[in-house]
Protein backbone atom coordinates (compact mmCIF):
# COMPACT_ATOMS: atom_id res chain seq x y z
CA UNK A 1 0.00 0.00 0.00
CA UNK A 2 1.52 3.23 -0.91
CA UNK A 3 1.91 5.84 2.67
CA UNK A 4 0.66 9.11 1.44
CA UNK A 5 3.20 10.45 4.37
CA UNK A 6 5.45 10.20 7.43
CA UNK A 7 2.99 12.20 10.14
CA UNK A 8 5.04 14.76 12.92
CA UNK A 9 6.61 13.52 16.24
CA UNK A 10 4.00 14.98 17.52
CA UNK A 11 1.46 12.25 15.82
CA UNK A 12 4.38 9.18 16.42
CA UNK A 13 5.04 9.63 19.97
CA UNK A 14 1.68 8.36 21.05
CA UNK A 15 2.08 4.84 19.51
CA UNK A 16 5.48 4.82 20.13
CA UNK A 17 4.57 4.69 23.87
CA UNK A 18 2.03 1.81 22.63
CA UNK A 19 -0.50 3.48 24.83
CA UNK A 20 -3.90 3.73 22.08
CA UNK A 21 -5.05 -0.19 22.91
CA UNK A 22 -8.60 1.71 24.67
CA UNK A 23 -9.59 2.96 21.65
CA UNK A 24 -12.72 1.36 19.75
CA UNK A 25 -13.83 1.79 16.05
CA UNK A 26 -17.22 3.81 16.32
CA UNK A 27 -20.33 0.98 15.20
CA UNK A 28 -23.66 2.98 14.19
CA UNK A 29 -26.78 1.90 16.13
CA UNK A 30 -28.49 1.80 13.07
CA UNK A 31 -26.77 1.23 9.42
CA UNK A 32 -29.87 2.08 7.98
CA UNK A 33 -30.41 5.52 9.65
CA UNK A 34 -26.63 6.46 9.61
CA UNK A 35 -25.47 5.03 6.09
CA UNK A 36 -27.35 7.87 3.92
CA UNK A 37 -24.58 10.56 3.44
CA UNK A 38 -24.36 11.97 0.10
CA UNK A 39 -22.12 9.67 -1.71
CA UNK A 40 -22.28 6.59 0.75
CA UNK A 41 -22.26 3.61 -0.83
CA UNK A 42 -25.26 0.98 -0.47
CA UNK A 43 -24.08 -1.99 -1.90
CA UNK A 44 -20.10 -1.96 -0.65
CA UNK A 45 -18.86 -2.38 2.11
CA UNK A 46 -17.55 1.37 3.79
CA UNK A 47 -16.53 2.19 7.10
CA UNK A 48 -18.51 3.46 9.77
CA UNK A 49 -16.34 6.59 9.67
CA UNK A 50 -13.49 7.69 8.97
CA UNK A 51 -10.18 6.37 6.07
CA UNK A 52 -10.03 3.00 4.91
CA UNK A 53 -7.80 1.84 2.14
CA UNK A 54 -6.08 -1.72 1.42
CA UNK A 55 -8.40 -4.86 2.32
CA UNK A 56 -6.19 -7.29 4.88
CA UNK A 57 -6.43 -10.26 6.45
CA UNK A 58 -9.46 -12.17 4.54
CA UNK A 59 -9.72 -15.15 6.35
CA UNK A 60 -12.89 -17.38 5.97
CA UNK A 61 -13.69 -19.27 9.89
CA UNK A 62 -16.64 -20.27 11.36
CA UNK A 63 -19.23 -19.71 8.73
CA UNK A 64 -17.48 -15.92 8.67
CA UNK A 65 -15.88 -14.31 6.31
CA UNK A 66 -13.45 -11.52 7.71
CA UNK A 67 -12.73 -8.20 6.45
CA UNK A 68 -9.80 -6.38 8.15
CA UNK A 69 -8.77 -3.06 6.58
CA UNK A 70 -6.29 -0.24 6.23
CA UNK A 71 -7.87 2.03 9.19
CA UNK A 72 -7.43 5.48 10.32
CA UNK A 73 -10.16 6.10 12.88
CA UNK A 74 -9.08 9.51 13.88
CA UNK A 75 -9.18 11.11 10.39
CA UNK A 76 -11.01 10.63 6.90
CA UNK A 77 -7.67 10.93 5.70
CA UNK A 78 -4.65 8.77 5.82
CA UNK A 79 -2.65 8.67 8.92
CA UNK A 80 -1.05 5.96 12.01
CA UNK A 81 -2.22 2.88 10.27
CA UNK A 82 -4.68 0.28 12.48
CA UNK A 83 -6.43 -2.77 11.41
CA UNK A 84 -10.36 -2.17 11.14
CA UNK A 85 -12.81 -5.39 11.15
CA UNK A 86 -15.71 -6.62 9.98
CA UNK A 87 -17.32 -9.76 9.29
CA UNK A 88 -20.25 -11.28 6.84
CA UNK A 89 -21.95 -14.18 6.20
CA UNK A 90 -22.32 -14.43 2.88
CA UNK A 91 -20.13 -11.72 1.42
CA UNK A 92 -23.26 -9.20 1.20
CA UNK A 93 -23.97 -7.92 4.80
CA UNK A 94 -21.09 -6.98 7.07
CA UNK A 95 -21.46 -6.30 10.53
CA UNK A 96 -18.33 -3.61 11.73
CA UNK A 97 -16.20 -5.23 14.70
CA UNK A 98 -14.08 -2.91 17.11
CA UNK A 99 -10.35 -2.57 15.84
CA UNK A 100 -8.27 -5.77 15.53
CA UNK A 101 -4.77 -4.22 15.90
CA UNK A 102 -3.85 -0.84 16.78
CA UNK A 103 -0.08 0.21 16.23
CA UNK A 104 2.60 -0.35 19.14
CA UNK A 105 6.29 0.52 19.89
CA UNK A 106 7.51 -1.47 16.58
CA UNK A 107 5.33 0.51 14.28
CA UNK A 108 2.11 1.24 12.83
CA UNK A 109 -0.04 -1.49 11.03
CA UNK A 110 0.37 -2.03 7.45
CA UNK A 111 -1.16 -4.51 4.75
CA UNK A 112 -0.93 -8.43 5.19
CA UNK A 113 -2.95 -11.51 5.55
CA UNK A 114 -4.31 -14.00 7.54
CA UNK A 115 -4.69 -18.11 7.80
CA UNK A 116 -6.88 -20.46 9.85
CA UNK A 117 -3.64 -22.65 11.47
CA UNK A 118 -5.26 -25.75 11.35
CA UNK A 119 -2.77 -27.66 12.44
CA UNK A 120 -1.36 -25.81 15.16
CA UNK A 121 2.03 -25.75 13.40
CA UNK A 122 2.19 -22.76 15.64
CA UNK A 123 1.18 -24.02 18.98
CA UNK A 124 -0.92 -20.91 19.72
CA UNK A 125 -4.08 -23.13 19.84
CA UNK A 126 -5.21 -26.77 19.16
CA UNK A 127 -5.73 -29.09 16.61
CA UNK A 128 -9.33 -28.99 18.58
CA UNK A 129 -9.40 -25.23 18.83
CA UNK A 130 -6.87 -23.87 15.61
CA UNK A 131 -6.09 -20.38 16.12
CA UNK A 132 -6.48 -17.50 13.34
CA UNK A 133 -3.23 -16.05 12.30
CA UNK A 134 -2.74 -13.15 11.16
CA UNK A 135 1.15 -11.40 9.38
CA UNK A 136 1.45 -8.15 8.51
CA UNK A 137 3.95 -5.59 7.98
CA UNK A 138 5.22 -3.20 11.03
CA UNK A 139 6.11 0.19 9.69
CA UNK A 140 8.45 2.46 11.88
CA UNK A 141 7.38 5.89 11.59
CA UNK A 142 10.56 7.13 13.25
CA UNK A 143 12.66 5.10 11.08
CA UNK A 144 11.36 6.23 7.99
CA UNK A 145 11.83 9.56 8.97
CA UNK A 146 15.32 9.11 9.67
CA UNK A 147 15.42 6.92 6.71
CA UNK A 148 16.94 4.10 7.99
CA UNK A 149 16.02 1.88 5.39
CA UNK A 150 14.85 -1.06 7.56
CA UNK A 151 11.76 0.65 9.19
CA UNK A 152 9.21 -2.40 7.53
CA UNK A 153 9.15 -5.93 9.31
CA UNK A 154 6.90 -8.57 9.18
CA UNK A 155 4.71 -9.04 12.58
CA UNK A 156 2.34 -11.62 13.54
CA UNK A 157 -0.79 -12.13 15.56
CA UNK A 158 -3.78 -14.82 16.60
CA UNK A 159 -6.87 -15.06 17.93
CA UNK A 160 -8.35 -18.02 19.65
CA UNK A 161 -12.17 -16.70 20.12
CA UNK A 162 -12.78 -16.34 16.32
CA UNK A 163 -11.17 -13.04 15.47
CA UNK A 164 -12.88 -10.79 17.93
CA UNK A 165 -9.20 -10.42 19.88
CA UNK A 166 -5.83 -10.32 19.26
CA UNK A 167 -2.59 -11.19 20.57
CA UNK A 168 0.70 -10.09 19.24
CA UNK A 169 3.39 -12.53 19.07
CA UNK A 170 5.85 -11.71 22.10
CA UNK A 171 9.03 -12.60 19.74
CA UNK A 172 7.71 -9.71 16.73
CA UNK A 173 9.18 -9.77 14.18
CA UNK A 174 9.56 -13.15 12.38
CA UNK A 175 10.74 -11.42 9.29
CA UNK A 176 13.64 -8.58 9.80
CA UNK A 177 14.17 -5.88 6.83
CA UNK A 178 17.60 -7.05 5.14
CA UNK A 179 17.96 -3.46 4.46
CA UNK A 180 15.18 -2.71 1.45
CA UNK A 181 13.28 0.25 2.16
CA UNK A 182 9.94 -1.04 0.84
CA UNK A 183 9.87 -4.25 2.43
CA UNK A 184 6.21 -4.94 2.97
CA UNK A 185 2.48 -6.28 2.77
CA UNK A 186 2.60 -10.47 3.57
CA UNK A 187 0.30 -12.38 2.05
CA UNK A 188 0.80 -16.16 3.77
CA UNK A 189 -0.69 -19.11 1.96
CA UNK A 190 -0.34 -23.23 3.27
CA UNK A 191 1.63 -25.20 0.22
CA UNK A 192 -0.10 -28.26 0.61
CA UNK A 193 2.01 -29.93 -2.13
CA UNK A 194 4.88 -29.18 -0.38
CA UNK A 195 3.84 -29.22 2.98
CA UNK A 196 5.06 -25.41 4.14
CA UNK A 197 4.16 -22.19 4.63
CA UNK A 198 5.09 -19.58 2.10
CA UNK A 199 4.65 -16.14 2.05
CA UNK A 200 5.05 -13.72 -0.88
CA UNK A 201 6.61 -10.30 -0.08
CA UNK A 202 6.51 -6.74 -2.05
CA UNK A 203 10.13 -5.59 -2.20
CA UNK A 204 9.98 -2.48 -3.96
CA UNK A 205 10.58 -3.59 -7.47
CA UNK A 206 9.80 -7.25 -7.05
CA UNK A 207 8.14 -10.03 -4.86
CA UNK A 208 10.19 -12.57 -2.30
CA UNK A 209 8.91 -16.01 -1.20
CA UNK A 210 9.61 -17.27 2.34
CA UNK A 211 9.05 -20.35 3.16
CA UNK A 212 8.51 -21.44 7.09
CA UNK A 213 7.09 -24.26 9.23
CA UNK A 214 5.37 -22.69 12.37
CA UNK A 215 4.54 -18.86 10.90
CA UNK A 216 7.41 -17.93 13.32
CA UNK A 217 10.72 -18.51 11.67
CA UNK A 218 10.86 -17.82 8.20
CA UNK A 219 14.07 -18.38 5.69
CA UNK A 220 13.87 -17.02 1.86
CA UNK A 221 12.93 -19.24 -0.56
CA UNK A 222 12.87 -17.15 -4.54
CA UNK A 223 12.66 -13.37 -5.95
CA UNK A 224 10.65 -13.11 -9.19
CA UNK A 225 9.45 -9.94 -11.53
CA UNK A 226 12.69 -8.12 -11.83
CA UNK A 227 12.43 -8.13 -15.54
CA UNK A 228 8.60 -8.74 -15.97
CA UNK A 229 5.65 -6.74 -15.49
CA UNK A 230 4.98 -2.90 -14.98
CA UNK A 231 7.60 -1.53 -13.03
CA UNK A 232 6.42 2.80 -13.23
CA UNK A 233 5.89 2.68 -9.42
CA UNK A 234 6.56 0.38 -6.79
CA UNK A 235 5.15 -3.14 -6.40
CA UNK A 236 2.71 -3.55 -3.30
CA UNK A 237 0.42 -6.03 -1.75
CA UNK A 238 1.12 -9.40 -3.17
CA UNK A 239 -1.11 -12.64 -3.36
CA UNK A 240 -0.63 -15.71 -4.56
CA UNK A 241 -2.46 -18.95 -4.96
CA UNK A 242 -2.95 -22.10 -7.29
CA UNK A 243 -5.78 -22.16 -9.64
CA UNK A 244 -7.55 -25.11 -12.27
CA UNK A 245 -7.81 -23.68 -15.46
CA UNK A 246 -11.23 -23.33 -16.41
CA UNK A 247 -12.80 -26.47 -18.27
CA UNK A 248 -9.15 -28.90 -17.68
CA UNK A 249 -7.61 -30.28 -15.08
CA UNK A 250 -5.00 -28.09 -15.63
CA UNK A 251 -3.57 -25.68 -12.67
CA UNK A 252 -1.60 -22.86 -12.78
CA UNK A 253 -0.32 -20.59 -10.05
CA UNK A 254 -0.91 -16.90 -10.05
CA UNK A 255 0.54 -14.07 -8.67
CA UNK A 256 -1.09 -10.63 -8.15
CA UNK A 257 0.78 -7.63 -7.67
CA UNK A 258 -0.68 -3.98 -7.25
CA UNK A 259 1.80 -1.54 -8.25
CA UNK A 260 1.60 2.81 -7.86
CA UNK A 261 1.42 4.44 -9.59
CA UNK A 262 1.66 2.66 -13.15
CA UNK A 263 -1.79 1.22 -13.62
CA UNK A 264 -2.93 1.52 -17.25
CA UNK A 265 -5.34 4.32 -16.89
CA UNK A 266 -3.11 6.27 -14.54
CA UNK A 267 -2.35 5.94 -10.59
CA UNK A 268 -2.92 3.07 -8.44
CA UNK A 269 -3.77 -0.60 -10.01
CA UNK A 270 -2.58 -4.50 -10.01
CA UNK A 271 -1.64 -6.84 -12.39
CA UNK A 272 -0.93 -10.60 -12.74
CA UNK A 273 1.48 -12.94 -13.35
CA UNK A 274 0.36 -16.83 -14.06
CA UNK A 275 2.78 -20.06 -14.23
CA UNK A 276 4.32 -22.81 -12.27
CA UNK A 277 5.82 -22.78 -9.02
CA UNK A 278 8.03 -25.52 -8.09
CA UNK A 279 8.24 -25.03 -3.86
CA UNK A 280 10.36 -22.72 -4.34
CA UNK A 281 10.83 -21.04 -7.50
CA UNK A 282 8.05 -19.36 -9.34
CA UNK A 283 8.51 -19.48 -13.40
CA UNK A 284 6.11 -17.59 -15.78
CA UNK A 285 4.40 -19.94 -18.10
CA UNK A 286 6.41 -18.79 -21.29
CA UNK A 287 3.18 -17.13 -23.43
CA UNK A 288 2.24 -15.68 -20.35
CA UNK A 289 5.92 -14.45 -20.14
CA UNK A 290 5.84 -13.08 -23.85
CA UNK A 291 2.97 -10.56 -22.99
CA UNK A 292 4.90 -8.88 -19.48
CA UNK A 293 8.29 -7.73 -20.93
CA UNK A 294 9.57 -4.69 -21.39
CA UNK A 295 7.29 -3.04 -18.95
CA UNK A 296 3.96 -4.31 -20.05
CA UNK A 297 1.60 -5.20 -17.24
CA UNK A 298 -1.85 -7.29 -17.51
CA UNK A 299 -4.08 -6.31 -15.75
CA UNK A 300 -6.99 -7.62 -13.11
CA UNK A 301 -9.09 -4.50 -13.80
CA UNK A 302 -8.21 -1.50 -15.98
CA UNK A 303 -10.98 1.09 -14.38
CA UNK A 304 -9.04 3.52 -11.96
CA UNK A 305 -10.49 2.36 -8.65
CA UNK A 306 -9.53 -1.25 -7.98
CA UNK A 307 -6.62 -1.46 -6.03
CA UNK A 308 -4.79 -3.69 -3.64
CA UNK A 309 -7.15 -6.49 -3.83
CA UNK A 310 -6.20 -9.66 -2.45
CA UNK A 311 -8.55 -13.22 -1.76
CA UNK A 312 -9.97 -14.61 1.14
CA UNK A 313 -8.02 -17.87 2.73
CA UNK A 314 -9.54 -20.87 3.51
CA UNK A 315 -12.81 -21.10 1.87
CA UNK A 316 -13.99 -24.70 2.30
CA UNK A 317 -12.90 -26.86 -0.66
CA UNK A 318 -16.46 -27.71 -0.75
CA UNK A 319 -17.31 -23.97 -2.32
CA UNK A 320 -14.08 -23.85 -4.40
CA UNK A 321 -13.69 -20.34 -5.64
CA UNK A 322 -10.97 -17.75 -5.57
CA UNK A 323 -13.12 -14.75 -3.97
CA UNK A 324 -11.22 -11.48 -4.51
CA UNK A 325 -11.97 -7.82 -3.16
CA UNK A 326 -10.58 -4.69 -3.78
CA UNK A 327 -10.51 -1.30 -2.72
CA UNK A 328 -12.37 1.16 -4.69
CA UNK A 329 -10.04 4.18 -4.85
CA UNK A 330 -6.72 5.92 -6.23
CA UNK A 331 -3.87 7.24 -4.70
CA UNK A 332 -3.81 9.74 -7.10
CA UNK A 333 -7.18 11.40 -5.67
CA UNK A 334 -7.97 9.30 -2.14
CA UNK A 335 -7.54 11.16 0.33
CA UNK A 336 -9.00 14.33 -1.20
CA UNK A 337 -12.63 12.87 -2.56
CA UNK A 338 -15.26 14.66 -1.79
CA UNK A 339 -17.01 12.52 0.96
CA UNK A 340 -17.18 13.93 4.62
CA UNK A 341 -18.31 11.28 7.44
CA UNK A 342 -16.09 7.92 6.21
CA UNK A 343 -13.84 7.98 3.10
CA UNK A 344 -13.21 5.22 0.56
CA UNK A 345 -15.22 1.68 0.22
CA UNK A 346 -14.57 -1.72 -1.09
CA UNK A 347 -15.09 -2.92 -5.00
CA UNK A 348 -17.71 -5.71 -5.13
CA UNK A 349 -16.73 -9.35 -3.85
CA UNK A 350 -15.64 -11.19 -7.55
CA UNK A 351 -14.80 -14.46 -8.40
CA UNK A 352 -11.73 -15.43 -10.56
CA UNK A 353 -10.99 -17.60 -13.30
CA UNK A 354 -8.92 -18.61 -15.13
CA UNK A 355 -9.28 -19.51 -18.66
CA UNK A 356 -6.84 -20.47 -21.32
CA UNK A 357 -7.29 -18.01 -24.23
CA UNK A 358 -5.73 -18.00 -27.91
CA UNK A 359 -3.57 -14.92 -26.48
CA UNK A 360 -2.95 -17.20 -23.37
CA UNK A 361 -3.88 -17.78 -20.08
CA UNK A 362 -6.24 -14.90 -18.63
CA UNK A 363 -8.00 -14.02 -15.12
CA UNK A 364 -11.61 -13.62 -15.62
CA UNK A 365 -13.55 -11.65 -13.18
CA UNK A 366 -17.26 -11.67 -11.88
CA UNK A 367 -19.68 -10.96 -9.35
CA UNK A 368 -19.94 -13.30 -6.35
CA UNK A 369 -23.53 -15.23 -6.70
CA UNK A 370 -23.81 -13.86 -3.42
CA UNK A 371 -25.56 -10.20 -5.18
CA UNK A 372 -28.25 -12.40 -5.97
CA UNK A 373 -29.11 -12.26 -1.98
CA UNK A 374 -29.81 -8.23 -2.31
CA UNK A 375 -31.44 -8.91 -6.08
CA UNK A 376 -34.80 -7.75 -6.81
CA UNK A 377 -36.79 -9.43 -9.97
CA UNK A 378 -35.55 -8.35 -13.35
CA UNK A 379 -36.98 -6.62 -15.83
CA UNK A 380 -36.31 -7.60 -19.24
CA UNK A 381 -36.85 -5.41 -22.56
CA UNK A 382 -38.29 -7.32 -25.12
CA UNK A 383 -38.00 -5.22 -28.29
CA UNK A 384 -34.64 -4.56 -27.29
CA UNK A 385 -33.40 -4.36 -30.89
CA UNK A 386 -35.59 -1.31 -31.77
CA UNK A 387 -33.88 0.85 -29.20
CA UNK A 388 -31.98 3.32 -30.49
CA UNK A 389 -29.22 5.72 -28.91
CA UNK A 390 -31.30 7.76 -26.21
CA UNK A 391 -33.45 5.11 -25.27
CA UNK A 392 -34.69 4.99 -21.57
CA UNK A 393 -33.63 1.73 -19.96
CA UNK A 394 -34.37 2.95 -16.23
CA UNK A 395 -35.62 5.71 -14.51
CA UNK A 396 -36.70 6.64 -10.55
CA UNK A 397 -37.82 9.47 -8.96
CA UNK A 398 -36.55 8.19 -5.73
CA UNK A 399 -33.42 9.35 -4.20
CA UNK A 400 -31.23 7.66 -6.25
CA UNK A 401 -29.74 5.51 -3.00
CA UNK A 402 -30.94 2.00 -4.36
CA UNK A 403 -28.58 0.09 -6.71
CA UNK A 404 -28.52 -1.55 -9.79
CA UNK A 405 -27.66 -4.57 -11.97
CA UNK A 406 -27.90 -4.18 -15.71
CA UNK A 407 -27.49 -6.60 -18.26
CA UNK A 408 -26.73 -5.91 -21.98
CA UNK A 409 -25.70 -8.16 -24.82
CA UNK A 410 -24.80 -6.23 -28.31
CA UNK A 411 -24.03 -7.69 -31.56
CA UNK A 412 -20.08 -8.77 -31.94
CA UNK A 413 -19.24 -6.54 -34.27
CA UNK A 414 -21.85 -2.74 -33.59
CA UNK A 415 -21.63 -0.18 -36.49
CA UNK A 416 -21.06 2.73 -33.27
CA UNK A 417 -20.03 2.70 -29.92
CA UNK A 418 -22.72 0.81 -27.39
CA UNK A 419 -23.20 0.76 -23.31
CA UNK A 420 -25.04 2.73 -20.91
CA UNK A 421 -25.33 6.83 -19.95
CA UNK A 422 -26.33 7.50 -16.13
CA UNK A 423 -27.70 11.09 -15.94
CA UNK A 424 -29.57 13.64 -13.70
CA UNK A 425 -31.18 17.02 -13.95
CA UNK A 426 -28.86 18.88 -13.67
CA UNK A 427 -26.97 17.29 -16.63
CA UNK A 428 -24.06 15.70 -15.52
CA UNK A 429 -23.53 12.40 -16.96
CA UNK A 430 -21.74 8.90 -16.27
CA UNK A 431 -20.56 6.77 -19.32
CA UNK A 432 -19.74 3.46 -19.78
CA UNK A 433 -19.59 1.15 -22.98
CA UNK A 434 -17.57 -0.25 -25.69
CA UNK A 435 -15.95 1.56 -28.75
CA UNK A 436 -15.71 -0.95 -31.62
CA UNK A 437 -13.51 1.21 -33.22
CA UNK A 438 -10.42 1.02 -31.31
CA UNK A 439 -11.75 -2.51 -29.87
CA UNK A 440 -11.84 -0.98 -26.27
CA UNK A 441 -14.30 -0.53 -23.49
CA UNK A 442 -14.46 2.86 -22.00
CA UNK A 443 -15.70 4.96 -18.81
CA UNK A 444 -15.96 8.55 -19.46
CA UNK A 445 -16.87 10.21 -15.99
CA UNK A 446 -15.45 13.76 -17.26
CA UNK A 447 -18.92 15.23 -16.45
CA UNK A 448 -20.16 12.78 -13.72
CA UNK A 449 -20.02 15.81 -11.04
CA UNK A 450 -17.99 16.92 -8.70
CA UNK A 451 -14.28 17.18 -10.68
CA UNK A 452 -12.49 20.15 -8.65
CA UNK A 453 -10.74 18.29 -5.82
CA UNK A 454 -8.04 16.36 -8.24
CA UNK A 455 -7.20 17.18 -11.56
CA UNK A 456 -6.19 13.59 -11.87
CA UNK A 457 -9.48 12.29 -11.43
CA UNK A 458 -11.33 12.76 -14.93
CA UNK A 459 -8.48 14.08 -17.07
CA UNK A 460 -10.06 12.35 -19.93
CA UNK A 461 -11.62 8.62 -21.43
CA UNK A 462 -10.25 5.07 -19.57
CA UNK A 463 -10.29 2.41 -22.00
CA UNK A 464 -9.39 -1.32 -22.02
CA UNK A 465 -8.94 -3.62 -24.02
CA UNK A 466 -11.70 -6.41 -25.05
CA UNK A 467 -10.06 -9.84 -24.56
CA UNK A 468 -12.64 -12.10 -26.07
CA UNK A 469 -13.34 -12.88 -29.36
CA UNK A 470 -13.96 -9.97 -32.13
CA UNK A 471 -16.62 -12.95 -33.30
CA UNK A 472 -18.66 -13.35 -29.80
CA UNK A 473 -21.34 -11.11 -28.86
CA UNK A 474 -20.96 -8.49 -26.21
CA UNK A 475 -21.98 -8.70 -22.90
CA UNK A 476 -21.85 -6.45 -20.27
CA UNK A 477 -22.80 -7.08 -17.21
CA UNK A 478 -22.95 -3.39 -14.94
CA UNK A 479 -23.49 -2.98 -10.73
CA UNK A 480 -24.13 0.61 -10.63
CA UNK A 481 -24.01 1.92 -7.14
CA UNK A 482 -24.53 5.54 -5.32
CA UNK A 483 -21.18 6.63 -6.24
CA UNK A 484 -19.33 3.56 -8.47
CA UNK A 485 -19.67 1.73 -11.72
CA UNK A 486 -18.82 -1.90 -12.24
CA UNK A 487 -18.69 -3.38 -15.71
CA UNK A 488 -18.15 -7.28 -16.35
CA UNK A 489 -17.62 -7.64 -19.66
CA UNK A 490 -17.81 -10.78 -22.33
CA UNK A 491 -18.49 -12.83 -19.12
CA UNK A 492 -15.38 -10.81 -17.09
CA UNK A 493 -12.55 -10.68 -19.64
CA UNK A 494 -12.48 -6.84 -18.95
CA UNK A 495 -13.59 -5.37 -16.04
CA UNK A 496 -13.57 -1.91 -15.44
CA UNK A 497 -14.28 -0.12 -12.12
CA UNK A 498 -14.93 3.76 -11.62
CA UNK A 499 -16.37 6.14 -9.12
CA UNK A 500 -17.68 9.32 -9.56
CA UNK A 501 -19.47 11.99 -7.54
CA UNK A 502 -22.43 13.78 -8.69
CA UNK A 503 -23.73 16.93 -6.95
CA UNK A 504 -27.33 15.07 -6.77
CA UNK A 505 -28.06 11.56 -7.29
CA UNK A 506 -28.32 9.72 -11.25
CA UNK A 507 -31.94 9.17 -11.73
CA UNK A 508 -31.96 7.92 -15.16
CA UNK A 509 -30.29 5.06 -17.43
CA UNK A 510 -30.34 5.87 -21.14
CA UNK A 511 -29.17 3.27 -23.60
CA UNK A 512 -25.52 4.35 -26.10
CA UNK A 513 -26.18 2.45 -29.33
CA UNK A 514 -25.04 4.52 -32.03
CA UNK A 515 -25.46 4.01 -35.62
CA UNK A 516 -28.26 1.84 -35.38
CA UNK A 517 -26.21 -0.72 -33.35
CA UNK A 518 -28.72 -3.42 -32.55
CA UNK A 519 -29.67 -4.12 -28.90
CA UNK A 520 -30.05 -7.50 -28.68
CA UNK A 521 -31.08 -8.09 -25.05
CA UNK A 522 -31.43 -6.09 -21.71
CA UNK A 523 -32.35 -7.07 -17.96
CA UNK A 524 -32.52 -4.57 -15.46
CA UNK A 525 -32.18 -6.10 -11.40
CA UNK A 526 -32.90 -3.56 -8.48
CA UNK A 527 -30.31 -4.01 -5.62
CA UNK A 528 -30.97 -3.38 -2.33
CA UNK A 529 -28.98 -1.59 0.28
CA UNK A 530 -26.91 -3.75 2.17
CA UNK A 531 -27.32 -1.59 5.35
Amino acid sequence: MTRALILGLSCILPFVAGCQEEKQQETPASHSARFQEPHRPQLHFSPAANWTNDPNGMVFFEGEYHLFYQYYPDSTVWGPMHWGHAVSPDLVHWEHLPIALYPDSLGYIFSGSAVVDWNNSTGFGTTESPAMVAMFTYHDPIGAQANTGTYQTQGIAYSLDRGRTWTKYEANPVIQNPGIPDFRDPKVIWDKTNQQWIVALAVQDHTSFYTSQDLKSWSHLSDFGYEFGDHDGVWECPDFFPIQVTGTEETKWVLLLSINPGGPNGGSATQYFVGDFDGKTFSLDPEFAQNVQNNQGVWVDYGKDNYAGVTWSDVPTTDGRRIFLGWMSNWQYANVVPTQVWRNAMTIPRELTLHKLSQGYRLFSAPVKEVELIQGESTSIDNAASMVTGSILHQTTADGSSGMRIALTFAATPDGMVGIELSNAKGETMRMGFDPASNQFFSDRRKSGDLGFSANFAPGIDYAPRVASTEAPISMDILIDVSSIELFADQGATVMTSIFFPTEPFSTVTLISENGSHLASATISALSSIW
